[in-house]
């Protein structure tokens, strides 16, 4: 028996360290993109506040979009960009979910076009979208959801932006809010 222990020891030793490597590493984890219309299968129920209709009728749902207006192109003309602002980094980058993120973290479902999805603010949902783990929220966090705040807004509403007017985020925030009345 003595044997067996001690023979299997080095074992549990490795197994235990793999386990504390991984864990302390899980914030390295590079979570996929899922897209909105994913999110949405969940949030989009007038019984939990319909949060992908709130999103549907939001600026940020058509931020893509915007950068074809008139508005956008006279910028980037301003701005001296080469290319127009559908295709430019420096617009893209706030305006499409996951700008200059490797291809492989995509999901098929994911469609950039769609502008500023629930994953800039929550994180890719590849990790966190089933039930079981969003129905904790300590293990949809570990499975990368982020609980967005003021310094998650501010890496797009900033003076980097050309249309930037100062940012107040408590306002911003009450014109966006999307609670679950379930969970409140």
């Amino acid at each position: 028996m003595r044997r067996l222990c001690a023979s299997l020891a080095p074992i549990v030793a490795m197994v235990w360290f793999m386990a504390f490597f991984v864990a302390a590493h899980a914030e390295d984890a590079e979570h996929k993109y899922i897209g909105v219309q994913k999110c949405g299968m969940c949030h989009k129920s007038e019984k939990k506040g319909n949060q992908l209709g709130q999103w549907e009728a939001s600026k940020h749902a058509k931020a893509f979009e915007a950068l074809a207006s008139e508005a956008a192109l006279k910028i980037a003309k301003e701005k001296g960009l080469k290319v127009p602002p559908q295709q430019a980094d420096a617009c893209l980058k706030c305006h499409v979910t996951g700008h200059g993120a490797k291809a492989e973290l995509f999901e098929a479902s994911f469609k950039p076009e769609q502008g500023v999805q629930c994953e800039t603010c929550h994180g890719p949902g590849g990790d966190y979208k089933s039930l079981k783990v969003m129905k904790d929220r300590a293990t949809a966090v570990a499975a990368g959801l982020v609980i967005p705040d003021a310094k998650t807004c501010a890496a797009c509403h900033n003076e980097e932006s050309p249309t930037f007017k100062g940012f107040d985020f408590d306002k911003a925030w009450a014109q966006i809010a999307h609670p679950n009345p379930t969970k409140q």
